[in-house]
């Protein structure tokens, strides 16, 4: 049975701002067999993703057959071209960013230039968030380029999503430890002034507390407990230093510590000195 080609577009009503994160315009297209872009290139970002038929895409030295569930990103300034299935001719949206911003969504959703695919399969968050960008623009509101934008986050988020899942069932040269190790030390790191515990964060992280300690004292040599100790005392011994107008009390509360007393004594455990003691040290051999 032939498809009927359409093509219909909408384009951002707002002016493009370089130095925001924009999106230009959206559409949907069925194509005809064997109807081909390029090879071309293009200044913005171009994300198409294929909700029935089939073609292939190529883009520098990547070259792929692209089927129904999968999204393909072209590069600004990269040479491309893409082709329909001569006897299954796909039908797809797309929709066009730029700006300052976009590399990093681009990056996160793992669609570098070595390989700009997502395959999301049957689900079809993506489809449905290029045909909301495309119902905006063509409400013409003032807030369309902003409900676009949110839009486009969200596909970036659900893409994400699926190129994390991807990555999992890949095989790794690294271990479940090392990886679980590498959780723990990110978790407190940015944790750390907060009142963590570590059965809370295992709670977070979806471990059994004793397992999660047990792994990381194997991968590091230390505790859990003892990591976070460590952490604060240095946060702290980096205050003592940078801001002389706050007090040890302030800056035991400020990493964490409720009690400046077993700051103190902390501090002197791995440091050898008081914390009073250190900022005097430091005082001096500045003047």
């Amino acid at each position: 049975m032939n498809k009927i080609a359409t093509y219909r577009v909408a384009s951002n009503p707002t002016r493009f701002q370089a130095r925001e994160l924009t999106v230009l315009f959206a559409g949907e297209s069925q194509t005809n067999p064997l109807h081909r872009i390029g090879p071309k290139v293009v200044d913005y970002y171009l994300l198409h993703h294929v909700l029935s038929g089939k073609g292939t895409f190529r883009m520098g030295e990547f070259e792929a057959e692209i089927r129904p569930g999968d999204s393909f990103l072209i590069h600004p300034g990269q040479l491309f071209h893409y082709v329909a299935d001569e006897g299954d001719p796909w039908r797809y949206r797309w929709v066009a960013f730029a700006g300052n911003g976009s590399g990093s969504l681009v990056n996160e959703a793992g669609l570098i230039l070595e390989r700009p695919i997502v395959h999301t399969g049957t689900n079809r968050t993506p489809g449905e968030r290029c045909r909301s960008i495309f119902e905006a623009f063509k409400t013409r509101d003032n807030s369309a380029s902003l409900a676009a934008s949110g839009h486009l986050h969200l596909l970036f988020a659900c893409l994400h999503e699926v190129a994390v899942t991807e990555a999992a069932s890949l095989p790794r040269a690294e271990s479940h430890l090392e990886e679980l190790a590498r959780q723990v030390a990110g978790y407190l790191s940015t944790q750390y002034a907060e009142p963590v515990t570590i059965e809370g964060m295992a709670e977070a992280l979806g471990y059994n507390r004793a397992y999660l300690s047990r792994q990381f004292k194997r991968q590091t040599g230390i505790s859990p407990a003892t990591f976070l100790t460590k952490l604060r005392v240095d946060h702290g011994r980096r205050l003592l230093r940078e801001r002389p107008e706050l007090t040890v009390e302030q800056i035991a509360s400020s990493v964490g510590f409720q009690d400046a007393l077993y700051f103190s004594k902390q501090f002197r455990r791995w440091y050898g000195q008081s914390p009073t003691d250190y900022r005097t040290s430091v005082g001096n051999a500045l003047k």
